[in-house]
C-alpha cells in the first residue's frame, strides 16, 4: 500500500489523523448469540489477534471482559441493558441517533491514559442486510474493525475482507497494515500523519 492510502485509513471525517492499537490483552464476551456463533466470533476474534502477534486473555484483571460484542434486534434493546449507559456515555442519544439512521453496526472505543485501546463496546444490529451474511463474514469482519482504531470513514465505502473461490478472509492489504501496526517498533499511539510512512515501510 502507498502511504496515501494508508494515511486515508486513519484520518478521520475531521481531518485529524489519529492511530490507536491494543494495549493490553484482548478479553472477549459475546452477548445475543448462540453457543456456535459465540465460538465462531471468539474464533475471527483469535485469528486477527494472532496475525497482529498480539495476545488473548480469558478476562482483563480491571474490567473482566475489554471486548463486548452485541447482537440484537433493535437499537432500544440496548437501553435494558444494566449499566450498559456507565460504559457507553450519552448511550440514549446515541441509541436515538443511529436508529433514525438505520444503521445496523456500531463500534464505541474507550482508552487509556496514553491513548492506546482499552476497551471497545461493538454493536450489531441483526437487520435484513446483516442477516444475510454468514456468521463467518460478519465474525471476521467484525474482528478486523476492531483489532485497530481505523477512521470512520475507512470501510465506508470497501471492505477489510476479500474473497476467492467461495472463501472469505482478511483483505492482504488489511491484513499488512495490520501486521506492521503491531510491530513493536511502531507506537502504540500516533496523531502524525508520518505514521503512515513508518507503516508503508513496513508492508513495502
Amino acid at each position: 500500500m502507498r502511504p496515501e492510502e494508508i494515511e486515508t485509513l486513519f484520518t478521520r471525517n475531521t481531518g485529524e489523523y489519529l492511530f490507536a492499537r491494543w494495549g493490553r490483552p484482548i478479553a472477549p464476551v459475546v452477548f445475543g448469540v448462540d453457543d456456535a456463533t459465540l465460538a465462531t466470533v471468539k474464533g475471527a476474534v483469535e485469528a486477527v489477534v494472532t496475525l497482529a502477534g498480539h495476545r488473548m486473555a480469558e478476562t482483563d484483571p480491571e474490567q473482566g471482559a475489554n471486548l463486548m460484542v452485541f447482537f440484537f434486534r433493535d437499537w432500544a434493546e440496548l437501553l435494558d441493558v444494566p449499566d450498559l449507559d456507565r460504559l457507553v456515555e450519552g448511550l440514549g442519544p446515541l441509541v436515538a441517533r443511529l436508529d433514525a439512521e438505520g444503521a445496523n453496526q456500531y463500534r464505541h472505543f474507550r482508552f487509556e491514559e496514553g491513548g492506546a485501546i482499552r476497551a471497545c463496546i461493538a454493536f450489531l444490529r441483526m437487520d435484513a442486510a446483516l442477516s444475510q451474511v454468514p456468521a463467518e463474514t460478519l465474525a471476521l469482519s467484525l474482528a478486523a474493525q476492531v483489532i485497530l482504531l481505523w477512521s470512520d470513514r475507512a470501510f465506508r465505502d470497501r471492505s477489510p475482507l476479500a474473497q476467492a473461490g467461495g472463501t472469505v478472509f482478511l483483505g492482504p492489504e488489511i491484513a499488512a497494515a495490520i501486521r506492521a501496526a503491531y510491530d513493536p517498533a511502531m507506537p502504540e499511539v500516533a496523531r502524525d500523519p508520518s505514521h503512515a510512512l513508518r507503516l508503508a515501510a513496513r508492508i513495502g
